[in-house]
């Protein structure tokens, strides 16, 4: 009867057979320009599309939300040029096979699909931002052939950064290398040449790759090695590396480029734009950088502009400029140049001594507070932390946390229960320490929190903390000497500053907070 909500038992097998076969169809439908892939259409999509860029999503996950829009644009863009590069999305929580065939561990994941070939899809891992142009550098040829001499004059100064590959043959190894970093770097304009009269024309004897540039030196020539050949890890490297000015202003514009060229140290120079005396100090400062090409990335930070974000992760105000500092990338290591000239001469011999291991990294600490043993939870600072942590009369067991990371925010009541039940306990000792705030010699905090357990005795001994955080078993781990019962160990999470993945396994009650907070530090301390 109409309006008892039921449905005929012959409708209701219609339904059923509609939706079977709108899931099993291998019917290719969009939403917003991208392609919505399952494993019953998969194959034709292949068929059908040269390149394919597939993102594996789950429909929780907040960095796959954030990506959408950006992801949507990008497929709009390529459909409208009509190129043969197109987008496609696959939920990787329903499409469980799919997502098993092809590694999916974490999301959003994007890979390339090219020519119907299901097996070596390429990863994409640039920035959403560079999706149309790494597609359009991949749907037409990598680099421009540049067949005469007017031709290669207009493409070297067409722009400020452009590379080109002199090569005998174009179908040699070598050259085939050479299109496949064109590929990846797509950035940067790629010419290639073969003709007589070009190699002549820009002094070129043997296959060489060429970069223009209309700053510093102009030109930077990378011979292939004729026993070696090219490598494309070596060149793309080298490509970033050299197409950096010598000398990079910290901005908004350039912050990405210099945290990518993955130069293991940055010297930086802090100073004040708007006091001339303090401008001079960068003429050393050009002076020093050549000699580190590759090794020190020299950045000039203005105190009192874009720069001013970074300083309390150097321990800095405004007022401490003009002054130096050297960074160790790989552990947030700092040096403090406390010379007080600013001569190329005494930049060189810093740095030297620094990659020599012959000077001590500048350490981080904050003031204890007035109060900061008689607390049940021991608030420990860089200039007390040796004498609490590696007292052998005591355990010791330490939280590294961030102020900003959820994480921390999440078990810091368990924390405060854990220090009040210890309290009167003499050989027990529950602290914390900033790390943002904080440096330690010889250790290193890479995500927050960080837990770690320093025993009584002899031997500067330190366990790492794995379990889960509730203070029953912290207690059980305490009780237990720094151990815990054989147990499966527990899913933790972890903040890592600029890094944060959400991986299939992640109970749903623990997504959101996950999700919550997506922090890109720059200098992270």
């Amino acid at each position: 009867p109409q309006g008892t909500g039921t449905t005929r038992p012959g409708a209701l097998i219609c339904v059923v057979a509609e939706e079977e076969a709108e899931v099993l169809s291998d019917e290719l439908r969009e939403e917003d320009s991208v392609l919505v892939l399952h494993e019953h259409n998969f194959d034709r999509a292949l068929s059908e599309h040269r390149l394919l860029l597939v993102e594996f999503y789950a429909p929780w996950c907040g960095h796959c939300q954030r990506l959408a829009p950006t992801f949507a644009r990008a497929a709009t863009v390529l459909r409208n040029e009509s190129s043969p590069a197109r987008l496609g999305k696959v939920d990787a929580t329903a499409q469980t096979a799919l997502a098993n065939e092809f590694g999916i561990t974490a999301y959003p994941t994007l890979k390339l699909f090219r020519d119907g070939n299901r097996t070596h899809p390429l990863a994409y891992t640039g920035r959403a931002a560079g999706i149309v142009r790494w597609m359009q550098r991949r749907a037409s040829p990598s680099a421009t052939l540049l067949q005469d001499a007017a031709t290669a004059a207009a493409f070297v100064s067409s722009q400020d950064l452009v590379v080109v590959g002199f090569f005998k043959d174009l179908e040699g190894e070598a050259a085939q290398v050479f299109y496949e970093v064109a590929s990846e770097l797509v950035d940067v304009p790629f010419g290639v040449a073969k003709a007589a009269e070009l190699f002549q024309a820009y002094g070129l004897s043997a296959d060489t790759v060429c970069l223009f540039k209309k700053f510093d030196e102009g030109r930077t020539d990378f011979p292939v090695d004729p026993a070696r050949g090219l490598d494309a890890a070596e060149l793309t490297r080298l490509l970033r590396v050299h197409s950096l000015e010598l000398v990079m202003e910290f901005t908004n514009e350039t912050s990405d480029e210099i945290f990518s060229a993955k130069i293991p140290h940055h010297m930086l120079l802090f100073l004040n734009k708007s006091s001339s005396a303090q401008l001079a100090l960068q003429d050393g400062f050009q002076a020093a950088a050549s000699a580190f090409r590759g090794e020190v990335l020299f950045v000039v930070v203005d105190v009192t502009g874009f720069g001013a974000d970074v300083l309390p992760f150097f321990g800095l105000t405004p007022a401490d400029a003009p002054t130096l500092r050297l960074v160790k990338m790989e552990n947030n290591r700092k040096y403090r140049m406390d010379q007080d000239t600013f001569s190329d001469t005494a930049i060189r011999t810093f740095i030297q001594a620094v990659l020599d291991g012959k000077v001590k990294p500048h350490l981080m600490s904050a003031e204890p507070p007035e109060d900061w043993d008689t607390r049940p939870v021991k608030v420990l600072v860089g200039k007390t932390f040796e004498q609490v942590a590696f007292d052998e009369t005591k355990n010791v067991f330490v939280k590294f946390y961030a102020p900003w990371c959820s994480h921390c925010q999440a078990m810091a009541a368990a924390w405060e229960e854990l220090g009040e039940r210890y309290k009167d306990h003499e050989d027990i000792v529950i602290a914390e320490l900033d790390s943002t705030a904080n440096e330690l010699e010889n250790i290193t905090i890479n995500g927050f929190p960080t837990l770690h357990y320093f025993p009584a005795g002899p031997g500067r001994k330190m366990v790492e903390y794995k379990s889960a955080r509730d203070v029953e078993t912290f207690s059980k781990f305490l009780e237990n000497g720094g151990t815990l019962p054989e147990e499966p160990p527990a899913v933790s999470e972890t903040e890592i500053p600029g890094v944060l993945t959400t991986s299939p396994d992640t109970p749903p009650s623990e997504r959101k907070n996950r999700e919550e907070k997506t922090l890109v530090t720059l200098f992270p301390g």
